[in-house]
């Protein structure tokens, strides 16, 4: 897969022939440097870009010739993004910030906004904070939010970018931890962080640099501390 922007008379080559396959239930974490291409790889998995050439599967079906249309209804369906900023609105309750995704989904899978947008808050213990607003809760409840707003449309795969970046080191662990979670009840992961003890609490990480993977391997067991989480890598046979 590559993807090349076009700057006046330069082309800029952000992704150079990336190959990467994510199977169901994975958790894989995307680090390089600045301009390695992270951002460019998960706007693509995001269904937000196109790649210039090659082709993206999502749940076996290929999405890059699909109509703007069509890839709003894919994202709404099958994706769920987490943001570093959060973005909730402000004057919205934690359960409408959270149901709102279902106003936007067409397919009628979801009958009961509400039940649906509690269970969702339910599933990152946030259920007694429904009736709250963003200003009444701490950066670790509004990150829960936002996870519960990912979740809540039952996408096919979760993409978070740099979701610990505005959180303090005991609930960058929480909300680490709560991705643990959520994975081990079959939930597909990709979370793109440039911490490497963050990485590390994936099952698998993919690092990139200028615009190519130059590194994709196995995380081993992993064990949560106090400060942290500690991790060994599986030897590569």
């Amino acid at each position: 897969m590559e993807k090349i922007f076009h700057m006046g008379e330069i082309d800029v080559h952000a992704l150079r022939g990336v190959s990467l396959t994510i199977e169901k239930g994975d958790f894989v974490a995307i680090m390089g440097p600045s301009g390695s291409g992270k951002s460019t790889l998960m706007n693509i998995l995001g269904c937000l870009d196109p790649p210039t050439e090659g082709e993206y599967y999502l749940d076996g079906v290929p999405v890059t010739p699909m109509g703007r249309q069509k890839l709003a209804d894919i994202r709404n369906r099958k994706i769920g993004f987490v943001f570093q900023n959060y973005n909730l609105l402000p004057r919205t309750t934690a359960l409408e910030n959270v149901a709102l995704p279902l106003l936007y989904d067409r397919s009628g899978r979801i009958d009961d906004h509400k039940k649906a947008a509690i269970k969702a808050l339910k599933r990152v213990s946030l259920a007694h904070r429904i009736s709250h607003h963003p200003s009444q809760l701490s950066g670790g409840q509004k990150q829960r939010v936002a996870i519960a707003r990912a979740l809540v449309n039952e996408p096919s795969i979760l993409l978070a970018d740099e979701p610990t970046g505005n959180l303090d080191s005991v609930t960058t662990v929480e909300i680490i931890s709560l991705f643990q979670e959520l994975n081990s009840q079959g939930i597909t992961i990709v979370l793109v962080t440039h911490e490497h003890d963050i990485a590390l609490s994936a099952k698998r990480i993919v690092e990139l640099k200028d615009g190519m993977i130059v590194r994709d391997e196995a995380v081993g067991r992993q064990t949560k501390t106090s400060s942290g989480y500690e991790a060994y890598r599986e030897d590569k046979r």
